[in-house]
């Protein structure tokens, strides 16, 4: 497959449509997905932890809507969110034979200028959140697994997206915020009733997002436009460290959007060695990608056919596991073996694309004050930013 060159990934919601119906739990066990049958959408769970994987049918007593959004949970069980007139409905669905059972969780109520979405699968699988954004201000909603029905367990000012867990407790919650017309990823601590804290500042004027964190290691992928005034970039850096926050000139492919989905895991004391899985969206179609950050290279790998794209995860032996559904196979993971970390020259279809950056360090803001008491990752801000570095 011939290679182009990389752009940063955009945050608006034209990307996120693809991977927002398909979602895996933290250990991999469970996925869930609104799935369409002729123009009929239901929710199905699949099983992934057993010989083979294989998926069971939610349907309710009527069609989803389109927008309808599903989440696993780490009994089997799959939260649902309706938008009902201005109510956000939450139910638990599981299979009870032939047909479906359904516990109602509770509702949020929101004004209509409020966009209310769930999280990622928090670890644990135990409990689930959902974000209620306004125009001014953000709250965190333990929409699952509380003490009775929803609770607004954090609000805080500006408009925030994402969401990353970077902890294996399902405690510390990255969200990138907009606020004064920049983003900065901010980390809400869940333990100390919604404390937030700065986590991706990396200068005054860039907009800093925090895209993946893997919890072994403390790699963490972001995007940014510090290195490049106007254009976003990917980076790396690990938390807790003081390595640099760098921008690989081998993550920039022209005429390409490239989303990262996945970190290998289990790789504690090798971040730079720890796997990037990247859905690559080119004039040839989609694709997926694999990239270390001790490589200067992306491997370009063919996606499986109807690989459910954007989605998958990483054993921590370094196999790729990417969901797919054909009207053959209606729930499939195939299963793909990158090549390890090595340091043999890149071959002439997959080319060094440059230097990395690093960003100066005189434009790193100084610390705003002393941490929380409470034990969390150490600001990326904090790392020392050098300058450019030869590649």
């Amino acid at each position: 497959m011939t290679a182009c060159a990389i752009e940063s990934p955009s945050t608006g919601a034209e990307h996120e449509a693809p991977t927002t119906r398909y979602a895996i739990t933290a250990d991999g066990a469970y996925a869930a997905r609104l799935a369409l049958d002729g123009e009929s959408w239901f929710p199905e769970r699949w099983t992934l932890d057993g010989p083979e994987p294989y998926a069971v049918p939610l349907p309710g007593g009527q069609p989803e809507e389109p927008g309808t959004e599903v989440r696993p949970m780490g009994d089997g069980r799959v939260l649902i969110h309706r938008l009902v007139e201005r109510r956000h409905a939450f139910s638990l669905l599981y299979p009870t034979g032939p047909g479906t059972g359904e516990l109602r969780v509770g509702d949020v109520e929101c004004d209509s200028d409020t966009y209310v979405t769930l999280l990622p699968p928090a670890p644990g699988g135990e409990r689930a959140y959902a974000l209620a954004v306004c125009e001014t201000s953000t709250a965190v909603w333990l929409v699952a697994g509380g003490a009775a029905g929803p609770e607004r367990v954090a609000e805080l000012p500006g408009r925030c997206s994402g969401g990353v867990w970077l902890d294996p407790a399902g405690r510390m919650l990255a969200l990138d915020r907009e606020l004064l017309s920049r983003t900065k990823t901010v980390v809400v601590d869940l333990g100390r009733d919604g404390a937030v804290s700065p986590l991706l500042q990396i200068t005054p004027g860039s907009d800093d997002r925090l895209l993946l964190a893997d919890p072994d290691s403390g790699l963490v992928v972001i995007s940014s436009d510090a290195a490049s005034p106007g254009q976003e970039r990917l980076g790396w850096g690990v938390l807790g460290s003081t390595l640099p926050v760098r921008f690989p000139g081998a993550l920039r492919l022209p005429d390409c959007v490239v989303t990262p989905f996945a970190i290998q895991p289990g790789q504690v004391l090798t971040p730079e060695n720890c796997a990037v899985a990247l859905r690559v969206d080119g004039p040839l179609g989609t694709w997926v990608g694999t990239w270390r950050p001790a490589e200067r290279r992306i491997r370009h790998l063919p996606a499986p056919e109807g690989w459910l794209a954007g989605s998958g995860l990483w054993t921590a032996e370094g196999v790729l596991r990417l969901p797919y559904a054909t009207a053959q196979t209606p729930c499939g993971v195939a299963e793909l073996n990158p090549p390890g970390a090595e340091t043999e020259p890149a071959t002439a279809e997959e080319p060094v694309e440059g230097p990395e950056t690093e960003v100066p360090e005189s434009e790193v803001p100084e610390s705003e004050g002393p941490e929380p008491e409470a034990p969390r990752p150490v600001p990326l801000r904090e790392a020392p930013l050098g300058k450019v570095a030869a590649g």
